[in-house]
Order: structure tokens, then C-alpha cells, then sequence
């Protein structure tokens, strides 16, 4: 019996994957055309999209997105409700450049109203180069499946050295130290991490630390 391939339609998957290029390619160039051209540093931040204006978390972080423009920085997010909206809110409110990486989704992901520079992917891979590929420094927020992709693929990057040290900071504390106690616990002791990947991520309470850290020349360092 010969097994099935799950995907639907493989055939015409195959055929149209040529013209799939075009569409990633094209999505790649617009988002260099833009960022590139931004003249203050970027700082990504990740966050959950469903934590609305009633979540304490969403004050902290608009806080952040405005602390970050008063510090010279512009901020960049996926562009979404929640988490996203919130710091967004905070840089553009601030008169600052505040970048939207807006993903089409079924459900969920709606372009907030915030953005002085909206961009728009199809495709998640896409999408994260552009929040790698400009950033000086990376944020996660609470969040769910989405953050921890996003931190986990920026762990990966700096660990293996594709890209330079960046601060990567986890706000706030007690949110995310049980996932940082777990990666000690497990990871560490395990052998699937070494002692010194530990010390990528700094958590910090208030965004406050963070533009301390990120404005002392010795401070971003965990």
C-alpha cells in the first residue's frame, strides 16, 4: 500500500510554487526598501494579540513603545491588536516611528491604527527576517505560540551567531521566569544548552530597565 501524501491538490501545490517566489521575493524587497531607509534604531517587540486595553499588561507596554521613542528608538511589532497595538500606540503617540508587520490571517490579526510604516506578509518567514534584519535590540511581552516563536527564533540566531549580540529582554518578571527556570532546569542539565546561553536573555521588571540598559553603553549586556 503506498502512503499518501497529507497535503492537499500536491500536484498543483508543485506547479504554483514557482510563482510563490515572486510573491516572497517581492515581500523581502519591500520590507528592506522601507526599514532600511528609517534613520533612528529599531527595536522589535513581541506580544500577545489577544491582551486588549482592560489587560494590566497593555499599559506596560504602550508605556514601553513611548519610553522607547523618548530614548531615540523607533519601535517595531506584528502590527496587530493587543500587545502589538500597545506599543505601537505608545511610539506613534510619542511622534516617533512606530513599523507594523502585519500578517493576513483568518482570524485574529487585524492592522492596528498606530503605524507610521505599515507593511503587510503573507508569510511568516517573511515576516521575521524583517524584525531580525534592522533590529538593535528585541522585546517579548506575554504572549502565547507566536512570542515564543519570536524569541526562540532570535535565541537561535544570536546563540549561533548569524547575528551580532543584541540585548534580548523578557518583560516582566513573572511572566516569563517559569520559562527561564525551566531552561535552567531542563535544558541546562540536560546538555541541550550551554551555561552561557542563558545569560542572551535578560529579564527585567519595568521598561524603564530596558532604556536604561539600552542607553548605557555597558547596560545591555545581561
Amino acid at each position: 500500500m503506498q502512503p499518501t501524501d497529507p497535503r492537499p491538490e500536491i500536484d498543483q501545490l508543485h506547479h504554483q510554487d514557482s510563482w510563490r517566489l515572486w510573491r516572497i521575493v517581492s515581500e523581502i524587497v519591500e520590507g528592506f526598501e522601507v526599514l532600511s531607509e528609517l534613520s533612528v534604531p529599531l527595536v522589535s517587540v513581541f506580544g500577545s494579540a489577544r491582551f486588549g486595553l482592560e489587560n494590566p499588561h497593555y499599559a506596560q507596554a504602550e508605556y514601553l513603545g513611548r519610553r522607547l521613542v523618548e530614548a531615540g528608538f523607533g519601535v517595531v511589532t506584528g502590527g496587530g491588536p493587543g500587545l502589538m497595538e500597545a506599543a505601537n500606540k505608545g511610539a506613534y503617540r510619542a511622534g516617533g516611528v512606530s513599523v507594523g508587520l502585519n500578517i493576513r490571517l483568518p482570524h485574529e490579526q487585524e492592522a492596528n491604527p498606530y503605524q507610521t510604516h505599515a507593511l503587510s506578509y503573507r508569510y511568516f518567514f517573511t515576516r521575521k527576517l524583517m524584525f531580525v534584519r534592522y533590529a538593535s535590540a528585541f522585546v517579548v511581552l506575554p504572549g502565547g505560540f507566536g512570542s515564543l516563536d519570536e524569541l526562540a527564533e532570535v535565541l537561535v540566531l544570536v546563540q549561533t551567531g548569524k547575528v551580532h549580540k543584541f540585548p534580548i529582554f523578557a518583560l516582566p518578571k513573572a511572566y516569563w521566569s517559569g520559562l527561564l527556570d525551566w531552561m535552567k532546569g531542563t535544558l541546562l542539565t540536560e546538555g541541550a544548552i550551554a551555561p552561557g546561553d542563558l545569560d542572551l536573555i535578560r529579564l527585567v521588571e519595568t521598561p524603564d530597565e530596558i532604556i536604561e540598559a539600552l542607553t548605557d553603553p555597558t547596560g545591555a549586556d545581561p
